[in-house]
Parts: C-alpha cells; structure tokens; sequence
C-alpha cells in the first residue's frame, strides 16, 4: 500500500492526523495533478507548434476557435466535478458502495452531456468560424477543424469523468500517468497524420515514411485519437481496477437517479456558467488589446502563455484540495476539512511565490524563447514582471476554489470569481488601457488577481463553506480524530 493510501486510510477510518501527515498528502496528492496539468498544457502547445510549420493561416485557424474548444473543456469539466466531488464525499464516509452508484450515475449522464456537445459541435462547426469574425482563407480549415474536435467531446467527457473520479478517490497518480502518455501520442499522431509523406535516407537506402497529409484537419483528427485511446484506458482502470470503485464489486444498476443528478447539478451548474462567463471574458479582453496593435497583441499572447506554466503549481494543488476536503467532509471531521483547506492555501501560496520569483527575473528568457522580435520580447517582459507579484494571491484564490469544490460549495465561489474578473479586471483593464496600452491591461490583471485572492481568503477564514447534510460515515469515530 502506497504511503499515501495510508494517510487517506486515517480520514476515512477518523485516526488522527499530524501537520506532518496532512503537509504529506497535500505534497504527495499535488506533483502528480501538477504533471498532469502540465502535459495537457503542452499538447495544446504541440498542436499549435506543429500546424504553426504550416503556415500563418493554418495557426490563424485553430486560433480562432481555441476560446470554443476551451469553453467545450471546462464545460465537461464541470459535469465530471458534479458526480467526483460526491465519489469523494462518499469514500470519506466509507460508503464505497454508493461512491459506485455514483459512478454508474457519472458515467450515463456524463456521456449523455458529452454526446449533447458533440451534436451541438457538429451543428455549430461550419457557421461559427463566420460568427468569430474569421477571415475567408481560415474558415473551411477552421470549420473542419472544429467538427473533427466535435466528434472528440464524449471521449473527453469519458476522460475527464475518469480522471477526476480517479482522483477524488486518492489516485492521483494514474491520471497523470496517462494524461502524459496522452501528450506523447497526440505528438505521435500529427506527425503521421498533419504532414506529407517523407524520403529519409538511412545508410544509403531511400526509405518513404508514409504519412497523411491532412493539414489542419490532421491535428484535430490527432488530438480526437489521443484522447480515444487515453478515455479507454481511463474508464477501465477506475470500472475494472480501482480500490474503491471497482464495479465488479456488486452487481448495480445504471439506471437513472434523480437524488444524485440533482446533486449534480447543484455542483456543476454554477462551474458550467462560471465557465462560460469566463470565457466570454477572455473574448472582451481580447477586443480591449486588440486595438493596440500588432506588437501588443504577439506579447499579450505570448505573455499569456509564458505566465500559464507558473500557476500550473496552483492548479495542481487545488486538485489535492479538492480530493482531501471532499473526503474530510464525507468522514464528517470539520477540524480535518478547515486545516487542509488551509494547509493547502499556505503550500499553493509558497510554491507560486516562489515560481513569480522565477518569472520575474527569467521573464526575459521565457519570452526569447518564444519569439525572435525585440520588440515583442520587450513588451512581454515588462506585462509579465508586473504579473508576478499576482502568483501568491492567484495562488489563494486556485486553492481556495479547489477545497470549496471538494466541499460541494459552488455557487458562490463562482460568483465571486465572475464579479471579480468582469467588474473589477475588464473595468480597470478599460480605463488604462487608454493611457498606458498593454501595460495597463496587465496592471489591471495584477490588482484583480489580488482582489480575488483576498476574496477567496476572506470567505475561507470567516465564511460558511461546508456542512455535513445528508453524508453519515460508516466507521465508528474515534475520539482523537480532529
């Protein structure tokens, strides 16, 4: 048994932790999320470099429905943290048969919303290229880009269930294993599908690899293979392998359940609006830099990128959060749930302190590394060392997000992150924008991360976030359990 399943063994069993144990988890739960989010980061970015070779207007089409696709992602996201964030309530409690109910539940509605996206997707495909404002040489590439992704949506939705069922139930591990290798046969995959067949000698002997051909529709064909292969192996593991939600435990039934959707929806309702809203957001940021020209635009993009490395720590840790305050409150153990809210706030603040640090003084080399024009490295070095003074208070409010969600308390924290981003950063970002351009677009960010950073901090110290209605433990308490 990993030293890890111990540990999580003593919050379901209500054994006392120590600050040691709890610092243990948290760091032990949070490097494999961190990794996992960091390869799904990069294959984005393989993607874009290996059509980015084809040409200005094949990157143009992929660009130009990214927000969509996006928009897509976070939406199963929010369906797969609606049936996981209950598995975790439930495993706390020790109830392991009701954490498989869950599951059956998770996986009927969860890929009845994914095969409601992709109709949807595939509808949408060939008009909402024109709806973004695309030009008429990316459309049809753009267009037939977005349909293939389309196809992709219920085996995205299969891998996000699994994933973070995966890790609401302690495993953190494999899904980051597999989203890794997931990365590597994205890459396999568009070399032999985007490009044209190759002539490479070897020892003198001509040799063809054989390859596609297909562009654009190459890489999403690619992605949509990766993420196939990844949401089999995904789904058999947590259905057929896992400690806790292995289905051939007892015969359930999949029918559906209005109890467990309802709670569902009670999560993932408000992640699912916030998502959209956040999105919609990014959009209005987008037209506020837009008109400051091309050199503001390449660092803002660039910056945006070379910035989103640094707070991967913070999403890592959020994901630990989840996991450890969702099985807390499922043990019914308050002490427990507020000290690793808490002790997971304090870790996440630390570690992205430290990499603001970094960015500040290496924020130069990131943007080398990503563009040969001075000008642009110029400018995106001075947006991104006014953004790291943000990473600590980015970092409470990731956090506190993530421990809120394992709470089951949704509503609010998205609310607070939706008047944050559109009444206090679009706002500030408009205004000056006028007087200093780009760099008063990236002010505005710094001071509105920090406003919701203090806002998330405040409601975890002094607001009402959790309750224990309606979940009873299995195990008999012990009465040195905190």
């Amino acid at each position: 048994m990993a030293a890890e399943d111990k540990l999580l063994d003593k919050i379901r069993i209500r054994q006392k932790l120590t600050l040691k144990d709890e610092i243990e988890l948290i760091i032990r739960l949070s490097i494999p999320s961190i990794l996992a989010q960091i390869s799904t980061i990069i294959m984005f970015y393989i993607d874009a470099a290996m059509v980015g070779s084809l040409g200005a207007a094949a990157s143009a089409s992929i660009g130009l429905v990214s927000s969509s696709m996006w928009m897509c992602g976070g939406l199963c996201s929010a369906v797969s943290m609606g049936f996981s964030v209950q598995v975790a309530h439930m495993v706390g409690a020790g109830d392991f048969v009701q954490a498989r109910n869950v599951l059956r539940q998770g996986l009927i509605y969860g890929l009845s919303a994914g095969l409601f996206l992709c109709v949807i997707g595939m509808i949408i495909s060939p008009v909402l290229p024109v709806w973004l404002g695309g030009g008429s040489d990316i459309i049809e590439n753009s267009s037939k880009y977005f349909f293939i992704f389309a196809l992709g949506i219920p085996f995205m939705q299969l891998n996000y269930l699994s994933a973070s069922m995966h890790r609401c139930s302690g495993n953190m591990r494999l899904p980051s294993i597999l989203n890794t290798m997931m990365c590597f046969l994205d890459v396999v995959f568009n070399y032999f599908l985007i490009f044209p067949s190759k002539e490479i000698d070897v020892l003198g002997l001509s040799i063809i690899i054989p390859r596609a051909d297909l562009g654009v529709q190459g890489a999403a064909l690619g992605t949509m293979l990766a993420f196939v292969v990844t949401s089999f192996l995904m789904s058999y593991t947590l259905c057929f392998k896992s400690k806790y939600l292995n289905l051939r435990q007892e015969k359930g039934s999949f029918k559906p359940q209005r109890s467990i959707l309802k709670k569902a929806l009670k999560i993932c309702t408000p992640m699912g609006a916030q998502n959209v809203a956040m999105c919609s957001a990014q959009i209005a940021s987008t037209l506020i830099v837009a008109p400051l020209g091309t050199i503001a635009i390449a660092a803002h993009s660039f910056a945006i990128t070379a910035e989103s490395l640094c707070y991967m720590p913070g999403y890592g840790t959020g994901d630990a959060a989840t996991t450890l305050v969702g099985q807390s409150v499922g043990a019914r153990r308050p002490k427990l749930t507020v000290s690793f809210a808490r002790i997971s706030v304090s870790i996440g603040m630390i570690v992205m302190t430290i990499m603001g640090v970094l960015l500040y003084f290496f924020a130069y080399d990131m943007m080398a590394i990503l563009t040969p024009d001075e000008a642009v490295r110029e400018l995106g070095t001075t947006v991104l060392r006014i953004e790291a003074f943000a990473e600590p208070m980015f970092a409470a409010s990731i956090v506190c997000y993530g421990a809120f969600v394992g709470a089951g308390d949704t509503f609010i924290p998205s609310a607070m992150n939706l008047f944050s981003m559109w009444a206090v950063r679009l706002t500030i970002a408009y205004f000056l924008s006028q007087e200093y351009g780009l760099v008063g677009v990236w002010i505005a960010m710094c001071l509105e991360l920090c406003f919701r950073g203090l806002i998330f901090l405040i409601r975890l110290f002094w607001g009402k976030w959790f309750k224990f209605d309606e979940i009873k433990p299995n195990k008999t308490t012990i009465s040195t359990a905190k």
